[in-house]
């Protein structure tokens, strides 16, 4: 009688360089998390007080790569460490959280524009956008060469987050400049900009080609 092995089926052993980089990808992920969390509280606190769409848009934007922080941590916990169908759906979902981001932008510089509101400088806004300027290309290139290593599109799509956050930070801090100096007009250029990036990482993103270098 051939005994019932079907209660013992057990996923293949992965290799130890490829479990070191998924425990490192999500422990980065849990670092961005909470960093993300007062980077965007900050920002939208600033953006408020001092009606700048571009700082709002970059506090919301903050919001966005939390979730594809979260999406990471789930995509290498427990099983689906084992899973290709968990990277595709993790993969996505980064694609969805882009995508996110870009009507709201819009929206609201329509609605800033016809209400005829007018960004003020801000001191946290520059403090908060100057610390991202710094940390974030740290962060999203040391992922995205994770994201290579472990095939996982959804870790390199999480490090593009963190590092348009910076080219987003580097923006935001243009505009408040220039709003200082009377040129208004730059942060809702700088929002809109925002906007079409974040549609073509997206698409970039959920075809899986953000893991090309």
């Amino acid at each position: 009688m051939v005994p019932d092995q079907s209660t013992d089926v057990r996923p293949p052993a992965l290799p130890e360089s490829f479990l070191r980089d998924a425990r490192l990808a999500r422990s980065l992920s849990i670092a961005t998390l909470v960093w993300l969390g007062a980077e965007s509280s900050l920002g939208l606190a600033a953006g408020l007080s001092a009606h700048s769409v571009a700082l709002i848009g970059w506090g919301w934007s903050s919001l966005v790569e939390a979730l594809a922080s979260l999406i990471v941590i789930w995509r290498f916990t427990g099983h689906r460490l084992h899973s290709p169908t968990a990277e595709r759906r993790a993969q996505r979902a980064v694609a969805v959280s882009f995508w996110l981001l870009a009507p709201y932008l819009v929206a609201h510089v329509a609605y800033d524009l016809r209400a005829g509101e007018r960004s003020v400088p801000t001191a946290l806004g520059i403090a908060v956008t100057t610390i991202s300027l710094v940390s974030m290309p740290l962060l999203g290139l040391a992922k995205r060469r994770l994201g290579a290593r472990l095939g996982s599109a959804a870790t390199t799509g999480e490090g593009t987050q963190n590092v348009l956050c910076a080219l987003m930070a580097a923006g935001v801090l243009a505009g408040l400049t220039a709003t200082s100096l009377g040129c208004w007009w730059l942060d809702p250029a700088v929002a809109l900009a925002l906007a079409a990036v974040a549609v073509r990482e997206g698409g970039k993103a959920w075809h899986g080609h953000s893991c090309r270098h």
